[in-house]
């Protein structure tokens, strides 16, 4: 598999993003030989339970750069891994490389075959939840607790709504996959510059956004997408879930509001959560409100330890 790997120092003097990157080679999947490097953030003790943050597309870690901060000084561990397409992670330079069966393999091995994560706090955003939720319905004793963001595990049975469908065509027709552009139309403040090239750092010309124009072709929209069975057995896992899982999403996202409201009813272990609504958020929620998701964290860890 060819695959691209963006130059460090596209990464060098990132404004408010001083983590330490780490590295794990993960196998290239479905019997392609040799192997992609998956990069990965792990902050705060060692020894804690960790708090594992997935972003969606077309972030990266840097999406997470107010939360870890406060997350940490609470006295926890957080994760958060670069997809594969994305961040410092390597980026195939085939689209059809990417599916949705290899992202979560590729998730999983990063995270129980190397780093061996158990008592996890999943947070997640985007595609976060999408493989993150999959990952939780097939590994839930991994697990201790849930807060989804801005997030859906969709099996194709239902229609996703103008809003992903709006987003899907425009992915696979604009002709300049602009990151930033993205990134900022997703929140209710205007990024500045500086934020910009955080977003854009991964990416240095088209080449390197083959993941990132797969991704919204790879969401379940119908019910014969090939992703579709494996997302119904893990609904089956979920709605016999009991640990705790709170709902976090924003007020201002038209791609996934409302899908909260289906998580709350159908995951036993939504049931008497404090779930909430943070003002002020677009889809990127954690750009637009990191420090108030951030508390929802950490307090949510606090009343269910």
């Amino acid at each position: 598999m060819d695959a691209l790997r963006t130059p460090e120092d596209r990464f060098a003097a990132l404004e408010g993003f001083h983590f330490e990157p780490r590295f794990v080679e993960v196998p290239c999947g479905d019997g392609t030989a040799g192997s992609l490097r998956m990069a990965y953030l792990d902050e705060g003790d060692a020894t804690a339970a960790p708090v594992l943050c997935l972003h969606g597309e077309p972030s990266w870690s840097y999406l997470y750069r107010h939360m870890i901060p406060p997350i940490v000084a609470a006295g926890h561990r957080v994760v958060v891994p670069d997809l594969i397409g994305f961040g410092r992670s390597d980026k195939p330079a085939q689209r059809a490389d990417y599916t949705y069966e290899r992202h979560v393999e590729w998730l999983r091995t990063t995270l129980f075959d190397h780093l061996d994560l158990t008592s996890i706090t999943l947070v997640c955003q985007d595609w976060g939840g999408l493989l993150g939720l999959r990952l939780l319905a097939e590994h839930p004793e991994r697990f201790a607790r849930v807060v989804a963001a801005n997030t859906m595990l969709p099996t194709g049975d239902q229609p996703l709504g103008p809003g992903f469908d709006a987003w899907c065509n425009f992915s696979q027709t604009v002709e300049d996959f602009d990151v930033a552009t993205i990134i900022d139309m997703g929140t209710v403040t205007t990024l500045d510059d500086a934020t910009k090239a955080g977003y854009d750092a991964p990416f240095p010309d088209e080449a390197y956004k083959q993941g990132a124009r797969q991704f919204p072709t790879l969401v379940p929209a119908r019910p014969d997408d090939p992703a579709a069975p494996a997302n119904r057995a893990a609904w089956e896992s979920l709605s016999t879930l009991e640990i705790p899982f709170l709902c976090a999403f924003s007020d201002k996202d038209p791609v996934t509001g409302g899908a909260d409201r289906y998580l709350r009813e159908n995951i036993p272990g939504a049931a008497g959560q404090p779930h909430v609504t943070i003002v002020g958020g677009g889809h990127f929620l954690q750009e637009d409100c990191g420090p108030e998701l951030a508390a929802v964290v950490v307090d949510f860890i606090a009343a269910t330890s």
